[in-house]
């Protein structure tokens, strides 16, 4: 057994785009395009980097807040990373992100074919509140979203 990799996790930056874009491909079917990911550093949407232990980026996130809520859009660790809880430490980051920002819950959708990703989420305490019919392009036409949620840590007021 391998010893595990540790991540670096940093904030995203227009110089790493390059490779979110290629990671994004290689990892999925229908990948965001690089002016998705533009448009979300220029908002100011929440968005990070994982690095491995060499310097290359493995994997993204990026996530909305808005009243009290986050919404994870996009995580993603490129083929070769995934299985190596780069999708965990993403969804950490994500999530102690909008505890410190004091949202009270965060909402995800998530392809209903990806059971892995379903499992990381249930695992770390999301639990389905809905669906979304045809959210999803799909070779075959279009596909489930299967919406997540998860009530966060309540800040103490003093």
């Amino acid at each position: 057994m391998s010893a595990p990799v540790a991540w670096r996790v940093r904030a995203m930056q227009a110089d790493d785009l390059d490779a979110v874009t290629f990671n994004e491909q290689a990892a999925y079917p229908f990948p965001w395009s690089r002016g998705i990911f533009e448009d979300c550093l220029q908002f100011g949407y929440p968005s990070w980097v994982a690095e491995s232990e060499n310097g290359d980026i493995a994997g993204h996130a990026v996530m909305t807040l808005a009243v009290g809520e986050g919404h994870i859009l996009n995580v993603c660790a490129h083929p070769h990373f995934q299985g190596m809880g780069l999708g965990r430490c993403l969804l950490n980051t994500l999530v102690d992100h909008a505890e410190g920002e004091a949202a009270q819950r965060m909402f995800l959708e998530v392809r209903a074919s990806n059971h892995a990703a379903i499992q990381l989420y249930r695992s770390a305490g999301f639990e389905e509140v809905g669906v979304r019919r045809g959210y999803y392009p799909d070779d075959d036409g279009r596909e489930d979203a299967v919406v997540l949620c998860r009530e966060l840590k309540t800040p103490v007021a003093y």
